[in-house]
């Protein structure tokens, strides 16, 4: 079975900054749509011990990220980011000790200005180099840089600059360029990030997911986070989840294939009305195919192979349905054919049979 040019391929894949991070897309955890800045390091704590007696650390949700508040907004005499001395009494220091004792990895938060974004920690433009190296000296592994208060600098200098600075303290530290997609990072963060922000913020709801993905087709590199390579932060208090949502996201099919050695995106194939068909290539020359309906009701939506990548076009495949974890009974041919539910989807891994 062959994922044909339209799909992309491992020879079209974008190769990423050079500092062995992110060959395939992070996973974890971030403070920010669930804390907001009522974050503390006993709740960082918490949720560290959470990801690992929950077994999502072991399914590979291993960063613990620190968004804004954290810090203070004035430096030390030094010049120095200092943490928040009532939220991050012991220091951010001994924060990523104790992450580390449990085998994960601690992300924080800077700007690429001269300040956060909600004005309470001081910002690093200009400071580059001596907050990288607080940041390595802490024991930091992850970096979120946000966009705010940029003095409307280009973001491609000031991010340039916080990519070297980070390169030369010699510690490996994943870089998450938070840039809101303002000057399509996706066309130049490849040389600069580990990962580019494309778009706003997104909220809880199924317009906003789906308006990332929408404005993300215009680079057709990015997707659902699943079939589209995405970072998967989990944005919840996991220290206490809900059956469902914990069967959601410890789903390892899923993670599989974000996780794919590949690292191909998968691309809108197909779009009628409000049903949406992407496809994309996976490794062992696998293919991966969503449905999705944006509408209220049910409704039947078909992948044909020419539509979605597969060759030769009559080619007899095996279908597995990753979200119910079962192979479907019967072998398809030029087309899958599925009822899809309001406002839902369906995922699928697709394997040629000899």
């Amino acid at each position: 079975m062959v994922a044909s040019r339209h799909l992309g391929s491992s020879s079209s894949r974008k190769i990423l900054l050079d500092n062995g991070l992110g060959l395939t897309p992070p996973m974890g955890w971030n403070s920010w749509n669930h804390f907001h800045c009522q974050i503390n390091e006993k709740i960082v704590k918490e949720t560290a011990d959470a990801l690992v007696s929950t077994g999502l650390a072991q399914l590979g949700y291993v960063y613990v990220n620190i968004d804004d508040c954290w810090g203070e907004s004035k430096r030390d005499q030094q010049g120095n980011l200092v943490a928040n001395k009532t939220t991050f009494p012991s220091g951010i220091k001994a924060l990523a000790d104790y992450v580390h004792s449990k085998g994960l990895k601690l992300g924080i938060y800077a700007d690429a200005g001269l300040k956060t974004c909600t004005g309470k920690v001081a910002g690093s433009l200009g400071r580059e180099e001596q907050d990288a190296k607080t940041f390595a000296s802490w024991g930091v592994d992850y970096l979120k840089y946000d966009n705010c208060y940029n003095n409307d600098e280009k973001p491609t200098t000031r991010y340039k600059a916080m990519s070297v600075a980070l390169k030369k303290t010699g510690r490996p530290i994943f870089f998450s360029m938070c840039e809101w997609g303002d000057m399509r990072p996706a066309l130049w963060g490849a040389d600069v990030g580990n990962s580019w922000r494309t778009t706003d913020d997104i909220s809880d709801s199924w317009e906003s997911m789906l308006k990332v993905a929408d404005v993300n087709e215009m680079y057709a590199d990015y997707a659902k986070p699943g079939v589209g390579m995405a970072p998967l932060l989990l944005g919840c208090d996991v220290r206490s989840l809900s059956n469902e949502t914990m069967q959601i996201i410890s789903n390892e099919e899923v993670i599989a294939i974000n996780q794919d050695s590949l690292g191909a995106q998968a691309r809108k194939v197909r779009m009628e009305g409000q049903r949406d068909i992407w496809a994309g290539p996976l490794s062992g020359d696998r293919v991966v195919l969503l449905f999705v309906n944006r509408k209220p009701w049910k409704s039947s939506m078909t992948a044909h192979w020419d539509d979605i990548g597969i060759e030769p076009t009559n080619r007899a495949v095996e279908a597995r349905d990753v979200w119910e974890r079962r192979t479907l009974s019967e072998p398809f041919q030029d087309k899958l054919t599925a009822d899809v539910d309001p406002h839902a989807c369906k995922l699928y891994v697709l394997t040629s049979i000899p």
